[in-house]
């Protein structure tokens, strides 16, 4: 069962060939009088919502409160009316904050730095409260940077791709050495999937890769794949308190027999050739809403940008 509030970055063919063999329910889950009656027909709540772009957080927080930290707080709210239901939360790696040495831990101190992170911190702790409080069978995943098919093109990968293939510039914030940790989703779901079914309730899961690399270097990647000219990469004004390295201890999850499968070539190949082959999904994106998003945000940062 897929319940989705189909904002802007909502797409029901993202579904494919799994339509079938799910019921989808158009709503909201911060709307209990949806959630409640959801929740008592599974087993499992997975999170995967979210409001998810940091750049969008910084303009207006009110949705990423909304939907990551009372929409989570509804949906454990209907769990605890239901509480043989496991609940896994989804979160992300950012709730740690800058990580300029070492890895995070699932045991530190959370120090989010944009609205985007907080709210998801919020509705982490949430989670954890309500295991203590009420005993609910919650768990917590925080990925690294998920990439690959069917992502919205704001973010970082498919937006250079996308750009590439058609030769536009390559907008890199600040000198381009902010570092990510880069997994391929569906690695990532088969991470979800093992803590799901083997995960210690209460506990916390870091999913990551361990294949850090700058912005630079995700540029040169795909420019590469594409066969594109390095003069298209520009730099432009960053964002304010850009968080200039994340980096995730996962050893935990790999006690539970998960590993990442895709090395960071096969993940950018496989991303980058997926775009390649499916132009008609993101150009029917990226001439809608996108288009004004993305003149507000880069406009004025590529018209004073910087040759690499």
């Amino acid at each position: 069962m897929v319940l989705d509030k189909l904002t802007y970055a909502g797409n029901p063919a993202n579904l494919g060939d799994v339509r079938e063999r799910i019921q989808f329910v158009h709503g909201d889950i911060a709307d209990p009088a949806v959630t409640k009656q959801l929740i008592g027909q599974v087993d499992a709540v997975v999170n995967f919502a979210a409001e998810t772009h940091v750049d969008r957080s910084l303009e207006d927080s009110d949705d990423f409160v909304r939907t990551n930290v009372q929409g989570t707080k509804t949906l454990l709210e209907g769990v605890r009316a239901h509480p043989s239901v496991r609940y896994l939360q989804v979160s992300t790696d950012e709730v740690y904050g800058a990580v300029l040495t070492g890895h995070s831990r699932e045991t530190d101190v959370l120090e989010p730095r944009s609205p985007y992170s907080a709210a998801k911190a919020g509705g982490d702790l949430l989670v954890r409260s309500y295991h203590v409080s009420y005993g609910l069978d919650a768990v917590i995943t925080r990925g690294a940077n998920t990439i690959g098919p069917n992502q919205y093109p704001e973010k970082v990968v498919p937006l250079f791709v996308t750009n590439a293939i058609d030769d536009q510039q390559l907008p890199i914030y600040g000198e381009g050495v902010a570092v990510r940790d880069y997994l391929y989703v569906r690695d990532h779901c088969e991470a979800i999937d093992t803590v799901l079914r083997r995960g210690v309730a209460g506990e916390i899961y870091n999913v990551g890769a361990s294949h850090e690399v700058n912005t630079h270097s995700v540029a040169d990647a795909v420019l590469s794949l594409l066969d594109k000219p390095r003069s298209l990469k520009r730099l432009v004004t960053d964002r304010p308190g850009h968080d200039l390295r994340y980096s995730i201890d996962w050893s935990k999850l790999a006690a539970l027999g998960w590993q990442p499968r895709h090395s960071l070539d096969d993940t950018f190949a496989a991303t980058v050739a997926w775009y390649q082959a499916n132009q008609d999904w993101w150009r029917a994106i990226k001439s809608g809403e996108f288009a004004a998003y993305y003149e507000r945000l880069y406009g004025e940062r590529l018209a004073s940008s910087r040759a690499v």
